[in-house]
């Protein structure tokens, strides 16, 4: 079965011309004009991926982008976000919002369906340890896709991550106190892929550690300064000040 890709996107010929080389490449392609279009359209099922454009009439992308992040029936759809915008700022503030790729226009279509395919490899990829994974107060299911706070004498709270996030805190996990730099980050999480930055690790952290700041548990991730990032069982701040309880 294809994967359904859903392009959210307001100019009839960009989004035709994403249609036609997509549906070339063997996908199943569904087009919405607005956010509310797309909203009606993954009412009975999400699709596979979205590609969405900055910039719609009404709400922007950027503001759908945090939407569907917080929404747990959304949460793990891989985003790719076009938009005019190229300075950096710009890059970051899509990133931020929720999307797991970046792409400028004008672009080549050949790009695109480069970075789609990409994309959907990375979030296909199965765990291969299925173990539940805890640290601290966190547990990580590789098998439910899950991830939860569970505090002495507290209910166990569930925390949304985003599909990029959640891998990200699946690596750090399994290797509690090793510290990773960017780069291996970037190898081991987002794959040996081209078009992805150093800097957008730094953005999914960021967005990792406020999901997790929820439930009290961003202090597990901890930055080592000129190297890179690890996931500790000890980190600075005393657990006895952190227990929501």
């Amino acid at each position: 079965m294809s994967h359904r890709i859903l392009i959210v996107e307001d100019e009839l010929s960009i989004s035709e011309l994403i249609a036609i080389n997509l549906t070339h490449a063997g996908y199943e392609v569904h087009q919405a004009f607005q956010t509310e279009e797309a909203t009606l359209l993954m009412k009975d099922s999400p699709p596979d991926m979205m590609i969405l454009d900055w910039m719609l009439p009404g709400k922007s992308g950027v503001q759908y982008a945090k939407e569907l992040r917080a929404n747990e029936r959304t949460v793990g759809i891989p985003i790719l976000m076009l938009t005019a915008k190229s300075e950096e700022a710009d890059k970051v503030q899509g990133l931020d919002s929720g999307a797991d790729d970046y792409m400028t226009k004008p672009f080549s279509t050949k790009e695109l369906v480069a970075r789609v395919n990409a994309l959907l490899r990375r979030h296909s990829r199965l765990p291969t340890n299925e173990d539940l994974m805890t640290l601290g107060a966190l547990r990580l299911d590789p098998v439910t896709h899950r991830v939860t706070a569970e505090w002495p004498q507290s209910p166990r709270r569930e925390i949304i991550v985003g599909p990029t996030e959640f891998r990200l805190l699946q690596f750090l996990m399994g290797a509690p106190e090793r510290v990773h730099s960017r780069a291996q980050l970037l190898d081991q999480v987002w794959g040996n892929e081209v078009f992805i930055e150093e800097r957008t690790v730094d953005v999914h952290i960021r967005r990792l550690r406020v999901a997790l700041a929820v439930a009290k548990c961003d202090v597990y991730i901890e930055t080592v300064r000129g190297v890179g990032y690890r996931a500790t069982r000890n980190p600075s701040t005393p657990l006895s000040d952190l227990d929501p309880a």
